[in-house]
């Protein structure tokens, strides 16, 4: 058994030349993109997801999305569109599997084309929200898409639909979606009122 004497280090004898251990070499390559000091640190995870916006107004609607596309924690695209035109003036916001919500969006344009051809003027909103989410809700077991449909037409003016996972079709003044939505839904309860104006939203 070993005792401990005043002005002993508490080590064990072996480990006195050892007293500091030498902190890791670092070598940074020229031209790499990290700083030197947080080389040897962690790599941040993405901190929210996805987040998709549309309010009406009086008037009109206003669309808005991040441009973050990620797999996991990785970026895979830092500039990506998830506002898509749907037509003329009807837009679709995207959330969820990219290619899931590329794909629909490109089924809802062309049907939406016909139709249009065939009546001989624009569609409306309504049709377009309802081209989604019956698209969205036959397939809801093989895809992951969250959408939001908006735009602006003669019958009702500006209309945000709402259609998260599985194909549910909700008309909402304002909504919000995808991973992130977490984040600014509070921020939409605290400074949303029916009837701003376009400068207000």
């Amino acid at each position: 058994m070993m005792g401990f004497a005043p002005g002993m280090t508490g080590r064990a004898p072996f480990l006195d030349g050892y007293a500091e251990a030498a902190a890791p070499a670092k070598y940074v390559e020229p031209g790499c993109p990290y700083r030197e000091d947080d080389i040897m640190a962690p790599e941040q995870a993405v901190s929210t997801g996805t987040t998709i916006l549309a309010v009406e107004f009086d008037g009109g609607v206003i669309l808005g999305a991040d441009s973050r596309t990620s797999t996991g924690s990785y970026v895979a695209n830092r500039a990506s569109r998830k506002v898509s035109k749907v037509h003329d003036r009807i837009f679709v916001c995207r959330s969820g599997s990219a290619a899931d919500t590329q794909a629909l969006t490109g089924f809802v344009v062309n049907y939406l084309g016909q139709h249009s051809v065939e009546l001989g003027k624009l569609p409306t909103v309504n049709t377009a929200a309802n081209l989604f989410k019956m698209m969205a809700y036959n397939n809801k077991d093989h895809l992951m898409a969250g959408l939001i449909v908006a735009g602006f037409d003669e019958k009702k003016g500006g209309q945000v639909y709402q259609i998260p996972l599985g194909g549910t079709l909700l008309r909402t003044p304002v909504a919000c979606g995808g991973s992130g939505s977490a984040y600014i839904s509070g921020l939409i309860d605290d400074k949303y009122r029916p009837g701003m104006s376009k400068a207000e939203c």
